[in-house]
This record gives C-alpha cells, sequence and structure tokens, in this order.
C-alpha cells in the first residue's frame, strides 16, 4: 500500500458538534495551524509562546504521527465549522493518569465569541466521558482567560484552585486556574 492510499484508508476519529466538526489533523493543515498559533492575540492565552511557520508545521506533523500510536494516549483534533473542512481551531484531549485526561483547545481570533470553542469543548467531553470512558478532565486557564472560564463554567466543570508558576510563556511564568469536570457531573447536566 502506498503512503497516498494508506492515507485515505486510514479515517482516524471524526466528532460533530453543532457547530464544529473535529477531524483528525492533516499535514495539509499546517498553513492554517500557523494562522492560529502564530497569533499572539491567541497565544497571549495558551501555555506556550507564538510560533512560526516551521513550528506550526511540526505540531501538526507531531499531531498526526501521534494519533497512529498505539495506545493512542491523546486525541489532538483540528476543530472546523461544522459546513466548513477549514482549519479554525483544535481541540485536545491528553490522557494521563487512570481515566482521566486534561483539555486543551483554541480557536482563531477573527472565530472568537462565536459558540465554536463551547461547541466543541462539549463535542470532546462527550467523546471523552463515553467513547473513552474516562471519570475526570481538567483544563488549566490562564487566569486572565475570562471567556475561555466562562466556557468551562457552563459546561460544568468546577474550579478546583490555583496553579502557581505553572508555565513559562511570553516571557514570564504564569499561574494557571485548574478547574475539572468528572463523569458522573457531565451526565447529570446532560
Amino acid at each position: 500500500m502506498t503512503t497516498e492510499s494508506a492515507e485515505k484508508a486510514w479515517t482516524g476519529v471524526e466528532l460533530l458538534g453543532t457547530r464544529t466538526r473535529l477531524r483528525e489533523f492533516r499535514e495539509a493543515d499546517g498553513p492554517a495551524a500557523y494562522r492560529i498559533v502564530g497569533d499572539d492575540r491567541v497565544t497571549h492565552f495558551l501555555s506556550f509562546d507564538s510560533r512560526d511557520m516551521e513550528a506550526a508545521q511540526a505540531m501538526v506533523d507531531g499531531a498526526v504521527q501521534r494519533a497512529r500510536s498505539e495506545p493512542r494516549n491523546e486525541y489532538y483534533l483540528a476543530m472546523t465549522r461544522a459546513d466548513d473542512d477549514g482549519l479554525i481551531g483544535f481541540c485536545r484531549l491528553a490522557l494521563s493518569g487512570v481515566q482521566a485526561a486534561k483539555l486543551g483547545y483554541a480557536v482563531a481570533a477573527e472565530h472568537w465569541g462565536l459558540g465554536f470553542a463551547s461547541d466543541a469543548v462539549s463535542t470532546m467531553l462527550g467523546f471523552g466521558f463515553t467513547t473513552l470512558d474516562l471519570h475526570r478532565i481538567t483544563a488549566a486557564i490562564g487566569p486572565d482567560n475570562h471567556a475561555s472560564q466562562t466556557v468551562v463554567s457552563r459546561l460544568g466543570f468546577k474550579q478546583e484552585g490555583i496553579l502557581r508558576d505553572h508555565v513559562f510563556t511570553n516571557g514570564a511564568w504564569r499561574d494557571s486556574v485548574l478547574y475539572s469536570i468528572l463523569s458522573h457531573e457531565w451526565t447529570e447536566g446532560r
């Protein structure tokens, strides 16, 4: 089987929300990913500094490679609008511990405030708690990222506390606000 036919044969995970679709990254997503992770407005809220085109492509290539790992230890998925295949963000569950995962996500600045993050996170939570049978999902969010804190709070996450000097980004150590949701809280909230 050629590399091209192997690429077509493997489809991986695809999750459809109301407003978004989460699909596996493709190598061709590099330029669109760069428009997100190379944008200081977006990375100001993330746990890493803005990336150049080469680093954005390496991020995508790594996600493509890790998606085929056995056993799989993360679901790092490209976020698109439900009716379009163009990359507008990403959503990630990194499996950690026993039936636990860490959630991360980002949306391109021009798509902020339109409900895409809420829909993608909700879709990923459903996948995590039903398909992956997770018990606990956490999210560590920068203290000044009020929009993201609102997203997780509305979806049922509870604030647990502050992770002091949690990440080094934008030239300084930054705290993170830790949130979590348990499987029974997700089920009860549906």
